[in-house]
């Protein structure tokens, strides 16, 4: 008996050595070309009305205008087609990728971007906003968009910023943006332009418009244009494409009606043009070049005062 215990106490550290069973075989990642190639499904189903073509991951998220829906909703249900125009940037790192662009609805075109989270191949969040010009509720909204040819540049590999960087740069942006004072929290390069549901708001050479619309990016913030956005909150920066330099945001910006004529740091005497309880939700594109802005492209809709998201806080 005690030399069977003795054995049986000898193995019993050997059976802790016992050499563990394979891990699991990590899913090969998707790169920039498989997230393009996946995005090109999901748009040639959406266009097709087909929901079931689409490799939906289980407990997959929908959303059309921050609602979440069932896929084949909303703009599922009344796509006639879609415009040549694009801008498309990837995150492999995250498995992300992310398209602006313009969506024909019967006679009704509209600017819209598209976000696809991508998982072992299939769609675990599909996110789009579409800015329908009759219920927007913004008066400039336009269709007739022309690409860009700076988003398409790719950064030379020794001159890319970090993921941190670019991210840094967009919410710099907000905070520059949010109660605007003139003080800047981001740089601009002097050719930085931006574009809002298809309109350029920036170096408009027109002499009837006001003498902001004439200004770059970093003079508008340096007078305080914006003094009335009272909040950008729920910001998130859900894809960061390192190899051309841009980041994709998204969230909200409060206005709580109360300010009325304010100063321009020139002196210039403005009134808000939010005198009620007012919400913009957005998503806007930023190509950053050495930590700094040089172009935007944004997509806003009017949505309820305080509205939450449904992607989180």
């Amino acid at each position: 008996m005690t030399t069977r215990i003795a054995i049986a106490l000898l193995l019993i550290p050997l059976a802790g050595c016992a050499p563990k069973q394979a891990a699991e075989p990590l899913a090969a990642a998707c790169d920039r070309a498989c997230l393009y190639g996946v995005l090109d499904e999901y748009l040639a189903a959406l266009k097709a009305h087909d929901p079931k073509a689409v490799k939906w991951a289980e407990h997959a998220m929908y959303t059309e205008n921050n609602v979440a829906l069932e896929p084949g909703d909303g703009l599922w249900g009344t796509i006639s087609g879609l415009d040549p125009y694009e801008m498309r940037f990837a995150d492999v790192q995250e498995g992300q990728v992310a398209i602006f662009g313009v969506v024909e609805e019967t006679i009704t075109r509209s600017p819209y971007v598209m976000r696809l989270k991508v998982v072992n191949g299939a769609i675990a969040e599909a996110e789009g906003v579409v800015i329908r010009k009759d219920d927007s509720s913004i008066p400039f909204v336009t269709a007739d968009i022309k690409p860009l040819p700076v988003w398409g540049e790719v950064v030379p590999e020794g001159e890319r910023d970090s993921r941190e960087t670019l991210i840094a740069a967009a919410n710099g942006y907000f905070d520059t943006l949010e109660l605007n004072d003139g003080t800047l929290h981001v740089q601009f390069t002097d050719d930085c332009n931006r574009r809002e549901d298809g309109m350029r708001s920036t170096n408009l050479t027109d002499p009837g418009l006001d003498a902001i619309w004439r200004m770059g990016c970093a003079d508008q913030f340096r007078q305080g244009a914006y003094r009335y956005d009272d909040r950008v909150r729920a910001r998130r920066y859900m894809v960061v494409d390192e190899e051309l330099g841009i980041v994709l945001a998204a969230g909200f910006i409060d206005h709580e009606g109360r300010l009325g004529k304010f100063k321009l740091a020139d002196g210039t005497e403005r009134e808000s043009i939010f005198r009620r309880p007012n919400t913009l939700s957005f998503m806007e594109a930023f190509k950053v070049q050495r930590g700094a802005i040089r172009q935007v492209e944004a997509v806003f809709l009017v949505v309820p005062y305080r509205m939450p998201s449904p992607w989180g806080p």
